[in-house]
């Protein structure tokens, strides 16, 4: 089990809107507050990308490094057990990003997966009701890289597989030879087994969070209504090769794969009924919740360190009883929380507080004085 892991120092140079930043994070709960646009979110989209090389909100290098400049810099300093660890990344426009940890140049991209580890609330997360099922797709890869940082060689195998079979399905033609279906069924060879892999590892997940969600959705919506996840694989009973084969002709057709974990759903069903049609906006932002705390859970029980709660101004999405619901459910993680007007729920006690103007961080008094 790992020693627990905490965020104790943020830098930022020429990253997004912030010429020059430097934060510093107690144990406990630290409020960012700001107007919209001022540069709240991207403080927390630093965090997130020194754990995962990659952004919460989907942005590209070049849209991340500040106007003018060609590259930024991003420091941070971890606290485990009696150890102090340093992750540094310049993102460089039009280039290679360069990563350190401890000093060291990183040698692969996925060696820095569980160094740091959060948990992402946004307000955009309803996505992962409402939208198709590639999100929740996304969803279940991402936690299962983040309990095992191994899993990203499994879901990369799976996309470099895909691309090398969809290329060919393209280059085959309706006619293809033979030497080009003996090719195929070396790709649907490996797809089958990779396939078969990444599924059971997306359902045993899906069991696992289950008793999670039921319990996190009952403390925030107070109910107990029915909640189901159901992880939906059309191939799997006759398993993946043989669906393959019996897809290949519509494949050859339509030119790409049709078949397998990249077309598979996560059904999310409250009261019996689908959620993504039938939940309210209430009932949909709960569930939203529920997942992200149960995915915290999980995380904490595999690994024995509580990953850091990033809450991007999710407060203002919710009524004061759910706000204040939630704001219960983290009080044993490290949190760090945006917010446009700096209120919180009743009872919710910041370790430190911070305010944002333009890019420019300050610590304001407090109210008061």
């Amino acid at each position: 089990m790992e020693a627990e892991v905490l965020l104790r120092r943020l830098w930022m140079e020429d990253f997004r809107n912030h010429a020059s930043t430097e934060l510093t994070f107690p144990r406990g709960l630290t409020v960012v507050t700001g107007a919209n646009g001022e540069g709240k979110t991207n403080i927390l989209e630093a965090i997130g990308y020194l754990a995962a090389l990659k952004s919460f909100r989907g942005a590209a290098v070049d849209v991340m490094v500040r106007e003018g400049r060609s590259s930024a810099v991003l420091r941070a300093e971890l606290e485990s057990g009696e150890r102090r660890r340093l992750i540094e990344a310049q993102l460089v426009v039009g280039g290679r990003s360069r990563v350190q940890v401890d000093r060291q140049p990183l040698k692969r991209a996925r060696d820095l997966l569980g160094v740091l580890r959060v948990v992402v609330f946004s307000p955009d997360d309803l996505v992962l009701i409402k939208g198709g099922p590639g999100e929740r797709r996304r969803f279940l890869d991402d936690v299962l890289v983040s309990l095992r940082p191994r899993n990203v060689a499994l879901r990369a195998d799976l996309e470099r597989i895909l691309r090398q079979r969809n290329t060919l399905l393209r280059q085959a033609g309706a006619r293809p030879d033979p030497m080009t279906l003996g090719t195929l069924d070396v790709w649907d060879e490996k797809l089958a087994e990779v396939g078969a892999a990444l599924v059971a590892a997306r359902r045993e997940l899906t069991e696992r969070l289950l008793p999670h969600v039921r319990a996190h959705y009952g403390v925030l919506a107070r109910t107990d209504a029915h909640i189901e996840l159901v992880y939906e694989s059309l191939w799997e009973e006759q398993g993946l090769a043989a669906a393959l084969r019996a897809a290949r002709e519509e494949d050859l057709r339509r030119r790409v794969t049709t078949v397998g974990p990249h077309r598979d759903e996560l059904v999310v069903t409250l009261g019996g009924l689908p959620a993504r049609s039938h939940g309210s906006q209430g009932e949909q932002r709960s569930l939203v919740l529920a997942l992200r705390l149960a995915t915290r859970e999980l995380i904490t029980e595999e690994v024995g360190s509580t990953p850091v709660v990033l809450l991007d101004d999710v407060l203002s999405e919710l009524d004061g009883e759910r706000a204040r619901r939630l704001m219960g459910c983290l009080t044993a993680a490290q949190t760090i929380l945006t917010s446009a007007t700096g209120t919180l729920p009743p009872g919710t006690e910041p370790a430190a507080f911070y305010e944002v103007v333009n890019g420019t961080v300050s610590t304001p008094r407090p109210r008061g004085e």
